[in-house]
């Protein structure tokens, strides 16, 4: 069933830190769905500024992380959450009054001790995991239905502005997702277990499999069934993402017991 189109935006202006699959997926709904005024980006790289540019995917793009967010009533930062940190001090004086901030990040508590020291108190933030994805990056690999169906999780602390999270469980709902809200110690316990650990085991079955010296490539996708199909496409998920966010993941996935 498609939603109808918003009336008028919901935000302003977005601001998108890092226009990669699932930025480039949120700049294709949100424009799409009317959800923003307008959308402004950026990207560590030239190369990629130059294809969100090429792409149409935001209005302006800019060359710094203190630059997209100049009056940007929303922020989304979509980068890799060992970055998160460093990107929350550097555009904190200069976010507006009353903006919120979010992110996309698959790791809630860490990356909620990393930026919420950095971040003013006139600002909401707020941090988000959408839970959806491809084996994909880039701004290439996004597209608007991405996250049509899918979950997406809001983990704001106990004091955080009722209003603001509302505002933006309304945002990720326009874009197609199912809200939920949660802590951010239960979000990475319960991400742990149904996202986390089955990455784990999926890399480490294909690496096997891969590095057995009478098995080639070929054969190990030529006759594989289904489930080893799945576990290359979850091998292949961008590894810049996952290996920090199996890092900050330790303290969860130490507490889980199989068996």
């Amino acid at each position: 069933m498609t939603k109808p189109l918003a009336t008028e935006p919901q935000f302003r202006r977005l601001a998108l830190i890092g226009v990669g699959l699932i930025g480039s997926s949120i700049a294709r709904a949100a424009r799409a769905q009317k959800l923003v005024g307008s959308i402004v980006a950026t990207a560590r790289s030239a190369k990629t500024r130059r294809r969100v540019m090429e792409l149409g995917l935001a209005d302006q793009v800019v060359d710094t992380n203190a630059a997209a967010v100049e009056g940007a009533d929303l922020v989304i930062v979509c980068i890799p959450v060992g970055q998160c940190g460093a990107a929350a001090r550097e555009i904190a004086p200069h976010l507006a009054p009353g903006a919120i901030v979010s992110d996309v990040g698959s790791v809630k508590a860490q990356v909620a001790r990393d930026m919420a020291p950095h971040l003013p108190a006139n600002v909401h933030f707020v941090p988000a995991h959408p839970v959806a994805g491809t084996e994909y990056s880039g701004p290439d690999a996004g597209f608007a239905e991405l996250f049509t169906g899918r979950w997406c999780i809001l983990t704001p602390a106990e004091r955080a502005d009722a209003v603001a999270v509302k505002r933006l469980s309304e945002f990720w709902s326009g874009l197609g997702a199912k809200v939920a809200t949660m802590s951010a110690e239960h979000h990475d316990l319960v991400l742990a277990i149904t996202s986390h650990v089955p990455h784990l085991i999926a890399y480490n079955i294909v690496n096997t499999a891969r590095h057995l010296e009478r098995v080639t490539d070929t054969e190990v996708i030529k006759f594989s069934a289904g489930g080893l199909r799945d576990f290359t496409r979850c091998r292949w998920f961008h590894m810049a993402h996952l290996s920090q966010a199996h890092w900050l993941f330790r303290p969860p996935l130490y507490t889980i017991r199989i068996g």
